[in-house]
């Protein structure tokens, strides 16, 4: 069921707006579903009733969290083109616990399919607290511990943070983007947005 859309007052005038959304799992990153017929995949219009703003860049659907959304062009391309470095900030629940060199070859970058990615920040962190449950539910394997990883890129090769873990023999159970450049989740709720500053 879509959640109901947030209703902010946004006052609209010469100034362009930029607007911060917590996008939650299965949600598509577009306005429109251009997929298969059949059921329906929510999409941003379930959640933003706002004209004219398009997002600056991408999210998997799979992935939750920050997503920027403007009617400014430049500053959409500023976001989202991978020649401005704008770092992306996000938190990787993984299955295992890393050892220190499989986290060094993470920093110093590591070949996929689609050439070698640029270093990266990466560290073991504590499970974020007050996090909101995902629906449907991470699967769990008893015998198999798990951990949160930090991970910061300058770069946005499709579906690079779980490929990177994946490189390493840690594969991403949950992915959450918590922070764009200047711009961070907060305590933002999933399916919620808000007008943020430029």
């Amino acid at each position: 069921m879509p959640c109901p859309i947030e209703t902010r007052a946004v006052r609209r005038d010469s100034q362009n707006m930029l607007i911060a959304f917590n996008k939650p799992f299965g949600v598509l990153s577009q306005f429109t579903d251009k997929g298969t017929e059949g059921s329906p995949r929510q999409t941003l219009s379930d959640f933003i009733d706002l004209p004219g703003v398009y997002p600056a860049g991408r999210l998997d659907r799979d992935s939750e969290g920050l997503l920027l959304l403007t009617d400014d062009g430049r500053l959409q391309s500023r976001i989202a083109d991978p020649r401005h470095k704008t770092e992306k900030t996000y938190l990787a629940q993984v299955e295992g616990l890393p050892k220190p060199d499989a986290l060094e070859a993470f920093r110093k970058g590591l070949d996929l399919k689609d050439g070698r990615t640029r270093p990266a920040k990466v560290k073991q962190v504590e499970a974020p607290e007050g996090l909101w449950e995902r629906d449907p539910p991470v699967r769990y394997r008893k015998t198999v511990p798990d951990c949160w990883l930090e991970v910061g890129l300058r770069e946005g090769k499709n579906r690079q943070v779980r490929r990177m873990t994946a490189a390493i023999g840690h594969p991403t159970l949950r992915l959450i983007r918590i922070r764009i450049g200047d711009w961070s989740l907060d305590d933002l709720a999933p399916g919620t947005w808000q007008e943020v500053a430029r």
